[in-house]
């Protein structure tokens, strides 16, 4: 059995894990490249000379890396969650180092995708390629395997033979994005072929949870554990993740911890827009859970919790509930609805649909609380978008990004009904929200992008000096 992957050891790896306290690998240098244990470190300065060991950057990576990014869906598929959002992220900004970045992805779409919104793609043999901020993207021709619509429906997608055939040979490492699809699989397999070190990012999908929990586990077994076996490196968003990955048996010293960043638009829309947009009185108290709608982010937890604290509060003035967000299954909505008709909630809960851009920045900036009650959670973007508009947040114990907020800018809580209507109760004190709000700048400006992709650029440096070690 591979070193890195150990499924045996993961009952003795759940007793030890949260005792541990130890960094994550080992600590090293290489002139002009400063790796620390757990995270590692900025500014990163690549030097093409030899270090004290005697080892030498790749030419490619001394100047210029070819990296490949891939992930089932992408961006302008908001709907599919936070994956396109953050590979897009991290694309640009390596992008903007001066890095050749290329995007494989799936079609979800993307002829549908440009005529609304004017973006420049072209017919390719693989399928589709556009190039926006120095990034190129190939949305490869798919095959829906699953019911249409569905979110992260798997695809068949034939020409990605030809391109690892043809092209991933170029590139000087790879980063795989979530799992449960047929893409990172077959890359994986080729760069272990071609000897190209790839890095593993689940994204908070390697231990099954939640739903269709017998075909995830079927997945990981005939699939999954293969790609993580020959993974470099595996990327875990918070110390949460880590501890799960830690529990499923793969080994520390194969896991590095990167965060998730916030990047706000140039201007953000005026107070006010998203109320007067929805009819919502400016003297409502608004309360905001912004996120795909489904079972493990617990939006029937917050209605029940909505509701105990509308019953027992005394004070007269009006809250309301906006959920907003791609409802994955449309069964799954209707018993929401049919939640707040049984709890009496009537006119003070709005279902608003997806929210993206400016509507999506003008719904945090107009809310007084924002809510993410998970279940699980690897990191939580929206929370961080929340807080960096000033919003305090209540977030369960379960998300990864808990650790940021707590006491800072919100409150975490463990994944209980009384809980959360306690939270929501002492947040409705407006003293308590401003007394926050400094809170929650300090937070945002801990929570940029510039450190999550120096950490990105110094671990690929560190995977390619390893390799060029191992071929010397």
């Amino acid at each position: 059995m591979h070193r890195g992957y150990n499924p045996a050891a993961r009952n003795a790896n759940r007793r030890c894990a949260t005792s541990r306290g130890d960094a994550v690998g080992g600590t090293g240098a290489v002139r002009g490249i400063s790796v620390q244990s757990k995270l590692y470190s900025a500014p990163v300065v690549y030097d093409p000379t030899l270090s004290s060991d005697g080892d030498s950057l790749p030419r490619s990576a001394a100047a210029r890396l070819r990296i490949l990014k891939v992930t089932q869906s992408y961006y302008p598929f908001l709907d599919r969650g936070g994956a396109p959002m953050v590979v897009h992220a991290l694309a640009r900004g390596l992008a903007k180092k001066s890095h050749e970045v290329t995007v494989l992805t799936s079609d979800l779409g993307i002829e549908t995708a440009r005529k609304a919104d004017d973006s420049v793609a072209v017919r390719v043999s693989e399928g589709w390629r556009s190039e926006s901020d120095s990034v190129q993207t190939i949305y490869l021709s798919a095959h829906g395997l699953s019911a249409h619509g569905r979110y992260r429906s798997l695809t068949w997608n034939p020409r990605i033979f030809a391109f690892c055939r043809e092209r991933l040979g170029t590139f000087d490492i790879v980063h795989i994005y979530g799992t449960y699809d047929l893409l990172g699989p077959i890359v994986a397999r080729a760069c272990r072929q071609l000897r190209i070190p790839y890095v593993v990012e689940p994204m908070g999908m390697f231990r099954p949870i939640v739903r269709s929990l017998a075909i995830k586990w079927l997945y990981r077994r005939l699939l999954g554990e293969s790609v993580v076996r020959g993974a470099a490196r595996l990327v875990a968003t918070s110390d949460q993740e880590q501890r799960e990955l830690i529990e499923e048996g793969i080994a520390r010293g194969k896991i590095v911890i990167r965060r998730n960043g916030i990047a706000l638009p140039e201007r953000l829309p005026a107070s006010g827009e998203f109320r007067r947009q929805w009819k919502i009185p400016q003297e409502a108290l608004l309360v905001l859970f912004l996120g795909r709608i489904v079972s493990k982010k617990s939006p029937e937890l917050l209605l029940e919790a909505f509701a105990r604290w509308q019953a027992s509060s005394k004070t007269t003035e009006r809250a309301m509930l906006v959920i907003a967000g791609p409802a994955e299954e449309a069964e799954y909505k209707k018993r929401l609805e049919a939640q707040v008709k049984r709890l009496g909630l009537g006119g003070a809960v709005l279902f608003t649909g997806p929210l993206y851009d400016d509507a999506k920045w003008a719904a945090l900036i107009d809310a007084d609380i924002f809510v993410l009650p998970s279940q699980n959670e690897n990191f939580g973007n929206a929370a961080a978008e929340a807080v960096a508009c000033g919003t305090p947040a209540v977030v369960t114990d379960r998300c990864g990004i808990a650790p940021f907020i707590e006491r800072r800018a919100g409150i975490v809580i463990p994944h209980e009904c009384k809980a959360l209507a306690c939270a929501l109760h002492k947040l409705s004190d407006a003293s308590c929200r401003e007394g926050m709000k400094a809170g929650c700048a300090e937070v945002a400006r801990g929570l940029g992008w510039d450190e999550p992709l120096a950490e990105t650029e110094a671990l690929y440096a560190e995977l390619l000096i390893q390799l060029n070690r191992i071929r010397n």
